[in-house]
Formats: structure tokens, C-alpha cells, sequence
């Protein structure tokens, strides 16, 4: 794709347009839930704890459609599906099940006056980034179209080090966030990727308290907590028929002014890789590490952020 940098951040081309509908003519509602992430961070696994989580009661526990449906079918992106066709796509009764679940890509700063003004909720969710730099160059490597060179991991690494990746910097998306949470935290739910890789049932319980649908003990006695960490597991998702084959398509098949809608597909399948901590020190030579260790404690410098990293070679990098 080709990146434009807009607003301090890199907007794919493909959606440019789409973003700019979504900035003029979203309205968030209060009751709304957003999920908020860099691409390849785990937006897929979110969109299903959420989904899971908060519509639990709205479909019969044997019959949730994460089975049938992949999780980008269940969350749509506001940016990415219901304005990618129209400029201002009705949304009043866009999703299935209430509250209105929607995702996005976006940096907090650009986000919609309307959904920092109003009292939606955000889930925000990161990785630590030499995890999140492999997940993007394996993705969008596999992404390329035929005839297309393929990106070498030295070329992605430069990239991604100078901030030039899809809604990045990548560092200045997720300090927006941490510090808007930070400010905001009954508005805004800050995770990490790692932590819910360490202890679920705990985050679970966590993000239902969060909006506003918690956990009764009758639900935890009956193991729902447990039974939801399950279905939306990596390992159970990635073996679903759903997520084996076929294609996830993003552009929101709806009518538009001239009658014609534009779509994009990705297979199904290129959304459940590996889903492994400290896979990056597969891939990685020492000097990327030593660089990469260096801009992490760079730019979190007096955050009070913290990433995991979990190699045996380097230790978890906190603020100085």
C-alpha cells in the first residue's frame, strides 16, 4: 500500500478518503465501544474478547457467532467498512446486537471530536514492538500483490525505526493512548498484548468491569470467564473452517450515490500466524535488537510504559 502522512500519522492510501468521511461525520453514541489498535497488535483476538464479552447474554452460549463468523465479520472498522463506500454511511442500526461495537486504527489524536467529547468507551490494546515489526512485515509481506518485489526484513526494520508503518509512528500511537488513558481511566482501557497472553481469565474480568457488563458469580461459578477465554483463543480461532478458508472482506458492501461499492479481500487464514511472545528474537539480528533497545528507552523515556519482551537475550524495557 502507499502510505500519506496525515495528521502526523501514516494513513494507507486505499482508506485516506474513508478516514476523512469518518473525521467529518462520525457521531458517537455514549453507549459506544471502541476498539482502538495499531494493525498487527492483536486487533483480531480483541474484537473477539470483546465481542464475547460484552454480548454474552444476547446469543445462546453454545451458539456464539465467533464459530460461523470471523471476528472482523462481528467488529467492523468504522474507517476501514462503513465509510470506505459512503460518506455518511447510516449507522443508527448498523450492528446487530446493542451497544454499538465498532474498531479503528486511528491515533487517538485524530480520533472524532465526538468520541473523545462524548462518554464512549475505549479498548486500547498494544504489543511490544519488536513483536508487533515482525507481525507486520510476515502480514503485509504475504499481502503482496504478483509481480511486486517482496520487503526484506532490513528494509521493514529501517522503516518501521523511522515511524513508517500503517497509523504509525508506531511509538507516538501508543504513547497517545497511554496518555490519554492515563488522564481518561474510566474512558479509556489501556492493555497489552503480552499481559493477556499471561493471565486471561484476570484481563477478562477486567475488561467486563470496564464496560459495564461484569462478571456475576454465578457466571464465574459456571466457568463462562474460562469458557470465553477458550473459544477466543489463538489456537481455537486459528482451527475454526471460518478461519481456515476463504476471505475477509473490508469495505462494507453497501449501496452508495453512484450504486457502485469498492471492497478489499484478505484471506482468513493470514490473520492467525503464530501468536507467540518473543518471536522477534527469531528474526532479528543482534544490531536491530541493540538499535530497537535503544529507541524503545528513547522514546518511553519518563512515560511510566513499559513493554515485555521476553528473549533470553534482553531484558524487559521499562522508562528511565
Amino acid at each position: 500500500m502507499n502510505l500519506y502522512f496525515f495528521q502526523g500519522f501514516w494513513c494507507p492510501s486505499i482508506v485516506l478518503k474513508a478516514v476523512i468521511s469518518c473525521q467529518k461525520h462520525f457521531q458517537a453514541f455514549d453507549s459506544d465501544i471502541i476498539i482502538a489498535t495499531l494493525p498487527k497488535c492483536g486487533t483480531t483476538w480483541l474484537k473477539a474478547l470483546t465481542f464475547s464479552t460484552l454480548y454474552r447474554n444476547q446469543f445462546p452460549r453454545e451458539k456464539n457467532p465467533l464459530l460461523t463468523y470471523n471476528p472482523h465479520s462481528l467488529v467492523r472498522f468504522i474507517d476501514y467498512d462503513f465509510y470506505f463506500n459512503d460518506t455518511c454511511p447510516d449507522l443508527e442500526n448498523c450492528t446487530l446486537y446493542q451497544p454499538r461495537l465498532f474498531s479503528i486504527h486511528l491515533p487517538y489524536a485524530s480520533l472524532t471530536t465526538s468520541i473523545k467529547d462524548s462518554n464512549c468507551k475505549i479498548v486500547y490494546l498494544c504489543r511490544n514492538p519488536m513483536d508487533t515489526l515482525i507481525s507486520f512485515w510476515s502480514f503485509f509481506s504475504r499481502l503482496r500483490g504478483e509481480g511486486f518485489e517482496p520487503v526484506s526484513l532490513d528494509e521493514a526494520f529501517e522503516m518501521f525505526c523511522q515511524g513508517i508503518n500503517e497509523f504509525g509512528p508506531f511509538f507516538d500511537h501508543v504513547l497517545g493512548y497511554w496518555r490519554a488513558s492515563q488522564e481518561k481511566s474510566s474512558k479509556i482501557l489501556f492493555l497489552q498484548y503480552e499481559d493477556l497472553k499471561e493471565d486471561i481469565n484476570s484481563h477478562l474480568k477486567k475488561l467486563a468491569m470496564f464496560l459495564g457488563v461484569p462478571f456475576t458469580e454465578e457466571e464465574e461459578k459456571q466457568g463462562v470467564v474460562e469458557e470465553i477465554a477458550k473459544i477466543c483463543s489463538f489456537e481455537n480461532m486459528k482451527d475454526l473452517e471460518v478461519n481456515k478458508k476463504g476471505v475477509q472482506t473490508f469495505g462494507y458492501p453497501q449501496e452508495t450515490f453512484s450504486g457502485k461499492t469498492k471492497t478489499f479481500e484478505v484471506p482468513c487464514e493470514a490473520f492467525f500466524r503464530k501468536a507467540k511472545m518473543g518471536d522477534w528474537s527469531n528474526y532479528l539480528t543482534p544490531s536491530m535488537v541493540e538499535r530497537l533497545e535503544k529507541l524503545i528507552q528513547e522514546k518511553l523515556e519518563n512515560s511510566g510504559l513499559t513493554f515485555k519482551l521476553f528473549s533470553k537475550t534482553s531484558k524487559d524495557i521499562t522508562s528511565t
